[in-house]
């Protein structure tokens, strides 16, 4: 739930959110659509605690982002968030398999969840190339990649930020179908941000922005 949301940049300040209230229920798949600059990365940020409003109050599981230590909401945010870009940011010097299980160490969970980072792996076709390095992956591999890394800890929310941006069109059709059937049969709730009117049709819910509001 956000309530009352602004946020201003630069100086002079620049406001970019104005007033942004909503609420999105567990299992919800919402798709924030919008021009570019109409504020909905931002939002999807601070709704996503990688960023703060500079008014109003963001709750995910009924708990205040405001209300966490630092360290509370990194460990927050780890076991219950999951993370997809537009671009992998893999690490180029470790492998597929690798890559995936990063977040696993932060928690000493490495071995415990090794099966499960194969999984997924064999869940989006790449099986056979859990020991290629990014380099040797398309663009739409590395970005299946990211969303099994995202996936790893077995987060509640998943916020995913012009997933399929810079991909090609079978591509990003592969990667939708896969955040679809997370959303479905893990009853994951997904926040997506997207520029692709398509793509934002197989949500359940879209919010459209403009100047900072939704519309």
């Amino acid at each position: 739930m956000a309530l009352g949301i602004e946020k201003s940049f630069g100086e002079p300040p620049v406001d970019v959110l104005k007033g942004i209230s909503l609420t999105i229920n567990d299992g919800e798949f919402v798709a924030l659509t919008g021009r570019s600059g109409s504020g909905k990365s931002t939002l999807m940020y601070i709704l996503s605690s990688l960023d703060n409003p500079n008014k109003g109050k963001v709750e995910i599981s009924g708990q205040n982002l405001a209300d966490f230590s630092d360290e509370d909401l990194h460990q927050f945010r780890n076991e219950q968030l999951g993370f997809v870009f537009q671009s992998a940011y893999m690490i180029a010097e470790l492998n597929v398999i690798e890559n995936v299980m990063m977040p696993t160490r932060k928690f000493d969970q490495y071995a415990k969840r090794r099966a499960r980072g194969e999984s997924l792996l064999e869940q989006f076709g790449l099986q056979d190339k859990m020991s290629r390095l990014p380099r040797q992956l398309s663009g739409g591999e590395q970005q299946r990649v990211a969303i099994a890394r995202a996936l790893i800890m077995e987060p509640k929310y998943l916020f995913a930020d012009e997933p399929t941006g810079a991909l090609d069109t079978v591509s990003g059709d592969n990667v939708m179908k896969i955040i679809i059937d997370i959303n479905k049969s893990n009853g994951t709730t997904v926040l997506m941000v997207t520029h692709d009117p398509d793509f934002a049709k197989e949500a359940g819910r879209q919010i459209t922005m403009a100047d900072g509001k939704m519309i």
